[in-house]
């Protein structure tokens, strides 16, 4: 067989099984209860006018957009320090479709285009934003879907966090950890309160999962975690030898939602 006609093969093969692990096959709606695809995007700013204008794109251009589309609760957030101008933003997939074609169906937008005119061909001197970092992900089949936990009022936190592993093997376990092992339903237990839970399909720092939770106030996830530390069920999994060395590093970020977030 010829490179070519090998690697084809190989990407269709890798695009159907994407497609039905994401519940469609090719085409369609997603079956019902279906694990939805993760987006989560990291867009890299400065402080000032151009946080400024990212700011405005999302909020009148991109989110109305990406709801118009069916992408929709769409959530943005920055550091709860405000130590960086970066903001993370975090959508899901009902299908692999939807996300291979969200860029074109933006740019058939009219809205789109009309409302993020004057942001999505700036000059070299004033950019909008200064790069774009995407991972992809898969929702873990106890939290197949992106949710909004916490009700929207001020002060509200959230924990992303990224669980690397040295390896594919300790990465499944650690994401079986949470699946079969009984984790997820210690978090809810005590708490901890989700946005969601993605094993990284694509991005950086691979092999990873990485999740969100959200508080209705930092002394809630200070309470949440303390409850978390001392479960019972979570001591007993924790010292279980089958679940070692299945992290390596762990990344913990503290974010805030902007004003126009829909988490």
């Amino acid at each position: 067989m010829r490179r070519r006609d090998l690697l084809g093969g190989t990407c269709l093969a890798g695009s159907a099984a994407l497609a039905a692990m994401a519940g469609t096959a090719g085409g369609g709606e997603a079956a019902a209860g279906a694990r939805e695809l993760l987006e989560l995007r990291l867009y890299r700013a400065e402080a000032g006018e151009m946080r400024g204008r990212l700011d405005k794109f999302l909020a009148e251009a991109a989110i109305p957009a990406w709801n118009r589309i069916g992408i929709r609760p769409v959530g943005v957030f920055a550091a709860a320090d405000d130590s960086t101008a970066d903001l993370y933003v975090v959508m899901s997939h009902k299908t692999a479709e939807s996300f291979a074609a969200a860029p074109a169906r933006l740019e058939a937008d009219a809205e789109y285009r009309k409302a993020g005119a004057a942001l999505l061909d700036t000059p070299k001197t004033s950019p909008t934003y200064l790069r774009i970092e995407t991972s992809l992900m898969l929702a873990f089949e106890q939290a197949p879907r992106l949710e909004a936990p916490v009700e929207r009022k001020p002060g509200r936190v959230f924990q992303l966090r990224i669980y690397e592993s040295h390896c594919d093997e300790r990465a499944r376990l650690k994401i079986d950890m949470f699946n079969g092992g009984g984790e997820i339903s210690i978090f809810r237990r005590a708490g901890l309160t989700w946005v969601f839970f993605g094993q990284t399909l694509a991005g950086a720092k691979m092999p990873n999962l990485t999740y969100m939770v959200g508080f209705a106030d930092d002394d809630a996830r200070k309470a949440a975690w303390d409850r978390f530390g001392k479960d019972p069920e979570w001591v007993k999994l924790r010292a279980d030898r089958k679940y070692a060395d299945t992290v390596s590093t762990i990344t913990n970020i503290v974010l805030k939602p902007t004003a126009y977030s829909q988490i």
